[in-house]
């Protein structure tokens, strides 16, 4: 049977004839990963040269490579090969190569011309790793500057092609359909907690519905352990066969799960996404969809990528069904609302914008690349990212201050893993400990060996040591993975060194991974720590942990108001001191201390933020000054001895800045004064270091010295202290309040036809006008207006209650009084 693409190939190969990139967009059922490759190999153009394709996915590449062998009835090595991290098939007779991501963007670092290859394909594109991310923009500068024949195809079902072909250079897309029988999609919605439960029950009733093989779409590998072992306590059929199809399962198990199943027997294949695209599972017309995958992410517990349970999205939920429907017509049944559908998210987000920056980084590094838009990028990294990623790749000496990569980094690149990870290992391996540092290494990429609850990493190392002895039973899957990885290391890393004895050399190896985490006890017993970097962290009450005074932490939670320390190691000041001599800063350090309210100096030596040792100094009369000035502005104006004079002085000079601003008169804001300290108060600092000792400075004289001659002479008539009434009393004014107010007896300014004004006549004060017994009984900015309208009531109020006072008709022909009649010349 032919498959949908064959028809299209004719046209995809016109389109590469004439455009540097093309876009093939195929549904699945389409035959796109198989065919196009092997029929693109003869393709005049390609002249010989041979085709990379990238593939996601470390099963699909290898699958995909052996079945297009078998169609030319060969093995993998001969015209198609393959190439992962662990496993390679290739020989100088493969024209046609798979590889998984990292190998191709190792392939471009060694060869940037790629001069051996004249096509690269970008198979499942929709995916947006990271790696891929950077692979095409590697890509695309390779066809900018050094080979423009050089050809690339980008493939999905799935995919925004709009968007993709502008940033191509409006690349064409050729859509082409897929052999797809008809999927029937049933919703069987859950609560969270029944999930599983409901998802066995559904696996049950398909097997006694449906004929044929499942495909359950499942998390993770702890998740497919659980599902296969609630199944095992199931009266499953006799013909049923439960087969895992994980990434980190072996070839054998694989292979078992995606074959055809013996005839008379069908399979429930519990999968994670490794089985949503380039693979097809032979028998499966049944799909169970979890909802759930478990996708890389930037970890900022942990610093390094980890796989977190995510919600699927629209586009991978067609894919997982569209997998009961390649060799017939199918049913899938997820395990969502059909209503939750349409709130999915449309595509899955790029890697690139939540993954850590600092394998990138250096891959940028290595490529000569320093400045982001150098780069054509489908999403273009966080710039805010990429700096915090240097900042941490020259904290571990992978980077110089220019951005160059060291030759400590020229190593690290080599060795093909995360960065943290490459430098603690060629770090060890030059103390010696590389055998350990490898199988730390690889322990810290995978699930901690005896669970989540313990935090201490020297238990976990113990343990691995047990069962490689054969002493422990721990899960032989796990500790087969990390024995095999950490073998491959320390093959690489010749003469790497041995084994450790002690959890304080697990501690070192481990803060050479993480010297943003070195971890300092606050005080004993508190089970607190303060990090290199500045966070705090705490480990649970009373754990052993707590008793060293310093810890390198691998893991946090961040699941709590301070994050808590999942995994970490304690660490020797001794070692801390001597492999971070170069990191360690010495400095002098004067400024104010709240606790005692007065100026230290100290000689200090830190780790990042780590205070490891102080030595108490003596500051000098420059250092005492600005000592103070920085707990004065800590404290607040308040904290100097403000009196009321020089409260009314300031507000006096503030009044005059804002009404006569024409003539200079300093700014006594509180921000202004606090921003100017160093103008006017440090010179009258100079034999002080302590906040009491501010009870001797005179505010009022210092203020009026921030004036000049001519401002001095006219501060008394232009804001006077005092305002002389007509019965000759010296009245003060309140300068607090705005407008100032002048606070007066009503009868001290009989005869007064004026409206009392400062600032050349510009500010009219606010006349509080008193009583007898010093009252308020009239406020008035209009003195005249106030005898002329309100003066008669007033005064038929008062007069009731202070006969014995002079309460004339006509005010402004009386004389000003201060007391009674009887004390003024029995006035009428």
């Amino acid at each position: 049977m032919s498959l949908p693409i064959e028809a299209y190939l004719a046209p995809l190969q016109q389109l590469l004839v004439q455009h540097p990139n093309v876009i093939l967009q195929a549904e699945p059922g389409a035959g796109k990963t198989t065919v196009v490759p092997l029929a693109l190999l003869q393709a005049p153009w390609l002249a010989g040269q041979r085709i990379v394709m990238l593939e996601p996915r470390r099963l699909a590449a290898r699958s995909v490579a052996v079945y297009m062998a078998s169609c030319l009835g060969e093995e993998p090595g001969q015209t198609v090969g393959y190439r992962t991290r662990m496993d390679s098939k290739v020989s100088k007779q493969t024209r046609l190569e798979v590889v998984t991501e990292g190998v191709l963007t190792r392939m471009l670092q060694d060869d940037p011309a790629l001069e051996a290859y004249g096509l690269v394909i970008f198979d499942e594109f929709h995916e947006r790793s990271l790696q891929a991310d950077l692979a095409l923009a590697l890509c695309l500068d390779v066809q900018a500057n050094l080979r423009d024949e050089l050809k690339l195809l980008l493939m999905s079902a799935t995919l925004d092609s709009d968007v993709l072909s502008r940033m191509l250079g409006q690349a064409p897309v050729l859509n082409c359909p897929g052999r797809q029988f008809p999927v029937t999609v049933n919703y069987r919605p859950c609560e969270p907690r029944q999930r599983w439960d409901v998802l066995v029950s559904v696996i049950m009733q398909a097997l006694q519905q449906h004929a044929g093989s499942q495909l359950v779409f499942l998390p993770g590998s702890g998740e497919i352990r659980r599902v296969e072992e609630m199944l095992r306590q199931q009266s499953l059929p006799a013909e049923v066969l439960i087969a895992p199809l994980y990434g980190d399962l072996d070839r054998q198990q694989q292979l078992q799960a995606i074959t055809a199943p013996a005839p008379g027997r069908r399979k429930i294949v519990l999968a994670t996404n490794i089985a949503e695209t380039s693979l097809t599972i032979e028998g499966v017309n049944v799909v169970i969809d979890s909802g759930q995958a478990r996708q890389a992410r930037f970890d900022a517990d942990s610093g390094m990528s980890r796989l977190q349970l995510r919600q699927i999205s629209q586009a991978s939920a067609r894919q997982r069904a569209g997998r009961a429907g390649r060799l017939q017509a199918g049913v899938c049944y997820r395990l969502w609302a059909e209503a939750e559908q349409a709130r999915m998210l449309e595509f899955d987000d790029a890697e690139i914008k939540s993954a850590d920056m600092l394998p990138l980084v250096l891959e940028l590094a290595q490529w000569g690349v320093r400045d982001l838009n150098q780069l054509r990028w489908l999403d273009v990294p966080s710039a805010g990212s990429v700096e915090q990623a240097r900042t941490l790749a020259r904290q571990l000496e992978l980077l110089d201050e220019q951005g160059q990569l060291t030759e400590l980094g020229r190593q690290a690149a080599k060795l093909g893993v995360h960065p943290r990870l490459a430098h603690m290992m060629l770090r060890a391996s030059q103390l010696g400990l590389g055998e350990a540092a490898c199988e730390l290494a690889a322990m810290l990429g995978e699930r901690p060996l005896l669970g989540n609850q313990e935090a201490d990493l020297w238990e976990h190392f113990q343990a691995l040591q047990a069962a490689k002895r054969g002493k422990s039973r721990q899960d032989a899957g796990l500790v087969q993975r990390i024995v095999r990885q950490a073998g491959q290391w320390q093959r690489q890393l010749a003469g790497s060194g041995g084994q450790i004895r002690e959890a304080s050399q697990l501690g070192l190896l481990l803060a050479l991974a993480y010297p943003d985490r070195v971890a300092m006890l606050r005080s004993p017993g508190s089970g607190r720590y303060r990090l290199s970097n500045g966070r705090g962290a705490a480990l649970v009450a009373h754990h052993p942990l707590a008793t060293h005074p310093f810890l390198a932490v691998a893991e946090l939670g961040s699941d709590a108001a301070e994050p808590v320390i999942r995994l970490a190691a304690p660490l020797l000041e001794a070692d801390l001191r001597q492999q971070f001599a170069a990191q360690i800063e010495q400095f002098d350090q004067v400024g104010w201390d709240r606790a005692s309210g007065a100026v230290v100096a100290q000689r200090q030596w830190r780790l990042g933020e780590l205070l490891l040792q102080k030595q108490e100094l003596t500051p000098d009369t420059a250092q005492r000054q600005q000592g103070l000035l920085q707990g004065i502005r800590q404290q607040g104006l308040d904290c100097l001895p403000w009196d009321d004079g020089s409260r009314q002085l300031c507000a006096r000079l503030q009044l005059l800045r804002e009404w006569l601003p024409e003539q200079g008169w300093p700014d006594c804001s509180a921000q202004a004064l606090l921003d100017t300290l160093e103008g006017w108060l440090l010179p009258y600092l100079d034999r002080m270091n302590r906040l009491t000792h501010l009870s001797q400075l005179n505010l009022r004289d210092i203020l009026l010295a921030r004036l000049d001659w001519n401002q001095q002479q006219q501060l008394e008539a232009l804001a006077p202290t005092h305002f002389v009434v007509p019965t000759g009393s010296r009245i003060a004014i309140d300068y607090s309040v705005q407008p100032p107010v002048l606070a007066v007896r009503l009868q001290e300014l009989f005869g007064y036809d004026q409206h009392p004004s400062i600032a050349q006549g510009r500010l009219p004060l606010t006349l509080h006008l008193l009583s007898p017994a010093m009252r308020p009984a009239q406020v008035t900015q209009n003195l005249p207006g106030f005898w002329r309208d309100s003066y008669q009531l007033v005064k038929k109020d008062l007069k009731g209650r202070y006969p014995k006072h002079s309460w004339p008709d006509d005010p402004l022909q009386a004389v000003a009084i201060r007391g009674t009649k009887k004390q003024s010349g029995n006035l009428p």
